[in-house]
């Protein structure tokens, strides 16, 4: 790995906190966690600064003059920081400013020291308006006039130390001194020379530090880099070569974000000014003869090495003979550079370690989107260059939690969900008190509290680790981001009381003395058992293909649906009836029913315990063991279900399709009755149009009657006169369902309600017909899809048949 300190190349402008010598590097803004400088606009204000017994002064403009060498006068320029005068290396006016023409090419003389100053024409810092149109530059000490110091090849003359005093290149008169005192001594200096020329009030723009509240000072330090051309080539072929590809991104979206930052790698700066991480392994040689002392004084001292007995090894051989000490750089690794090594430090790394040949490389990361390149991208490189190989064969990118309005979570907007409160629930009061605790100003802590009590008016019900984990799964289909709400998360707690309410009915049913089946034959089982077995088996089907894709939202959504709306809805209401009639034909039945709902709840909470871990432990700790079989202590350790081929029965779904469509035609009747009738068992009909239908529907009235709450279920064939005061619905174009009314049937209501489902019907038949006899259907279109399009619209035309027998049946009875 090419390492390099440079001294002129490398310099950077970090900006120091000099209360705490700690400095966030400026021109690597991936640092964002760790640059803690606000600002604030002053103008001439008196300010308390730490370690400072007066207030000092900020927002002044400070004019003094430079003399110009060779007795050509002098030339006026004005700061707001006086005292970085110290580190002046030029003096920089617009190359098209008449004014200052005659100096092109001419030099100031520093008053202090006698440095030559060039006077150096800038057209892209200097604006001739502005002041005397001469800007002092110090590229030590200022980002601007660091760039102007790179432009003009200009002295990087660094004043300060890590502390904010002035060092031995501010002159031995202002040595030691802080800062601030040092800005009064130098104005002082100035009068005395009769070079000031007086100050006024300017709007300024003050970087505070928001942990110290100490004024943040720039200062050039030199930095260590990483080249990163070789290394970035690698991973970018390791994920865009499709010939030999050896990572997945995932989602796919996320491969030209990859591209982008790969193709346009820039040399990475390593070093931080920071009082914590892994410290840089770089030590400095100090020579008993050298003539300056100070840390970094000399480029060609540096050694590095893997530690301290290294480096007096490498530094002898360099420094043949000459009496030295090292010291070590302060300076500590880049956190992503210390998180980089992350795959291979874990497991021992640099030593050849067992779990380093066992677990190396790893096989799926999983992370948020918004770091691939910070984290993921060095990983890979550091992984390859230092471990031989890919360090993870997947990456998943998750997205992106939000509140429910879309914003992003901060501290300062007081947005921030802490998990463990939703987790645990929370009262309004506590997320106040929360709040007040921060280190909001009294303007944010009340937009904060604000926007708290609008969206949790009652505070954040306790919803469990549960409902939280797959409310979060379920998320995973928006995008890049996730507008989490929590009534979604409410919602899915109260569906883990449906999950136990589902366990209760089970262990009511089952009995003490319940023995599980060795094996389960469908083909002898009643018509719900076949059903919701055939049903498991996609369930199972949709969730390990969708988890085996990493699509979470689909995962969730699969066995979801299949637990409520086929497992808890359906089948253990149809099969209550055998539990609770004394009828002897349903003495297998029960049996059966019994033995089906183990199978279920147990394959339902193996399928759904990686999404809810903590419930489902608990409910599958209740049910009945197979006694033949070594119980496994935790359904963590359990084989996760797969599908079992004799289940399958499309037969049997179709039927219960046809089933469900004519239950919930019925249950919709219900919502038009009285109220005193809505809870009793009414009498319906079904009319078929086909032979086939009718035996269904004959051969599924338990289903039907139960599912529906019907007393009783009549099946009428297409021969058969509609039935008097009833309210019809056309299920299909197979089937049409009557429901006895006591009272009298509102004939407008139900006419206009078949007419605008009539005309419904009819757009839907225009539209696909216009289709189909446009010009040049039939050559672009392919023969499934055309033979798709012929049967739908002969399926609407059916229906729209069955509509209107529906309405002149209607018209019959109220003629």
């Amino acid at each position: 790995m090419e390492v390099e300190y440079v001294e002129i190349k490398g310099k950077t402008i970090p900006c120091g906190c000099c209360s705490s010598t700690k400095s966030t590097n400026e021109n690597h803004k991936e640092s964002t966690s760790e640059n803690h400088k606000c600002e604030e606009k002053v103008e001439g204000e008196f300010l308390k600064v730490p370690g400072y017994e007066n207030e000092v002064e900020f927002g002044v403009l400070t004019s003094f003059a430079y003399p110009l060498e060779g007795g050509l006068g002098d030339i006026v320029v004005a700061t707001t920081r006086v005292e970085t005068m110290l580190g002046d290396t030029a003096i920089a006016i617009h190359p098209d400013d008449q004014r200052y023409s005659h100096l092109h090419g001419k030099f100031a003389i520093h008053p202090f020291n006698g440095r030559k100053l060039p006077i150096i024409c800038d057209a892209i810092l200097v604006d001739p308006k502005f002041g005397t149109g001469a800007v002092k530059i110090t590229p030590a000490h200022d980002p601007n006039d660091f760039e102007v110091g790179k432009r003009h090849n200009l002295d990087f003359i660094n004043i300060f130390t890590d502390d904010g005093r002035i060092n031995s290149n501010g002159g031995m008169v202002f040595a030691g001194m802080p800062r601030f005192k040092a800005r009064e001594a130098v104005t002082v200096a100035l009068q005395e020379k009769g070079l000031h020329k007086g100050v006024k009030a300017h709007e300024m723009r003050l970087g505070i530090c928001s942990r110290t509240k100490d004024v943040v000072e720039p200062m050039i330090k030199p930095q260590w880099y990483v080249n990163c051309s070789s290394m970035a080539a690698e991973a970018f072929d390791a994920v865009m070569n499709d010939e030999s590809k050896k990572i997945e991104i995932i989602p796919k979206q996320y491969i030209a974000e990859w591209k982008r930052w790969l193709e346009n790698i820039r040399d990475w700066c390593v070093s931080r000014q920071l009082w914590w991480g892994h410290q840089i392994p770089a030590w400095y040689v100090t020579l008993e003869d050298d003539e300056l002392k100070e840390l970094g004084a000399y480029k060609d001292h540096w050694v590095v090495a893997r530690n301290e007995e290294a480096a007096l090894l490498e530094a002898s051989k360099i420094f043949d003979g000459k009496k030295l000490r090292l010291t070590q750089d302060p300076d500590v690794l880049d956190t992503w550079f210390s998180s980089g090594i992350f795959p291979l430090s874990v497991l021992g790394w640099p030593d050849d370690s067992e779990d380093l040949k066992a677990f190396y490389p790893t096989s799926v990361l999983e992370t948020g989107h918004d770091i691939l390149f910070f984290w993921v991208a060095r990983m890979v490189m550091l992984g390859i260059k230092l471990g031989g190989v890919v360090p993870f064969r997947k990456v998943y990118l998750h997205p992106m939690i939000r509140d429910a309005h879309g914003h992003k979570m901060s501290k300062s907007s007081g947005n921030v969900i802490d998990p463990l409160e939703v987790i645990s629930g929370i009262t309004l009061e506590g997320l106040h008190k929360r709040l007040e605790d921060g280190n909001l100003d009294i303007s944010q802590l009340k937009d904060a509290k604000e926007g708290q009590a609008k969206d949790f008016p009652n505070g954040i019900p306790e919803c469990g680790a549960d409902a939280l984990r797959f409310a979060l799964l379920s998320y995973t289909a928006q995008s890049d981001k996730i507008n989490l709400d929590i009534q979604r998360v409410v919602g899915y707690r109260q569906w883990c009381n449906k999950l136990w309410n589902a366990i209760r009915f089970a262990m009511s049913k089952l009995g003490d003395d319940y023995t599980p089946p060795l094996n389960i034959v469908p083909d002898i089982m009643p018509f719900s058992c076949q059903w919701i077995l055939s049903v498991l088996n996609k369930a199972i089907t949709k969730t390990v293909s969708s988890l085996e894709s990493y699509e979470f939202s689909a995962a969730t959504e699969a066995v979801y649906a299949w637990w409520r709306y086929q497992l808890c809805d359906v089948f253990i209401e149809v099969i209550k009836p055998y539990f609770t009639s004394n009828d002897p034909s349903f003495v297998h039945a029960r049996r059966f029913a019994q033995d089906t709902l183990w199978v279920c709840l147990d394959n339902g909470l193996r399928l759904l315990h990686p999404f809810m871990p903590y419930v489902t432990e608990e409910l599958w700790q209740r049910l009945p063991a197979r006694k033949e079989y070594a119980t496994k202590e935790s359904i963590m350790i359990c084989e996760y279900p797969s599908v079992v081929e004799f289940w399958t029965n499309e037969r049997v779904e179709r039927e219960m399709d046809l089933v469900d469509s004519a239950v919930k035609s019925l249950r919709s009747f219900r919502d038009l009755l009285p109220a005193k009738e809505k809870n009793e068992r009414q009498t319906a009909l079904a009319r078929c149009q086909t032979n086939e239908i009718s035996e269904i529907i004959k051969s599924r009235e338990l289903e039907i009657s139960t599912l529906g709450a019907l007393s009783s279920l009549k099946v009428l064939s297409k021969d058969d006169a509609a039935p008097a005061g009833c309210k019809v619905s056309v299920v299909n174009e197979d089937l049409s369902v009557f429901l006895k009314l006591r009272g009298t049937l509102n004939a407008e209501a139900e006419r206009e309600k078949l007419m605008k489902k009539m005309e419904e019907i009819q757009k839907q038949c225009d539209g696909l017909s216009k289709m189909m006899n446009a010009s040049g259907y039939k050559e672009k279109v392919p023969q499934k899809i055309h033979k798709d399009n012929v049967d739908k619209l002969a399926t609407l035309m059916q229906e729209l048949v069955s509509f209107e027998q529906a309405r002149q049946i209607l018209e019959q009875q109220f003629s």
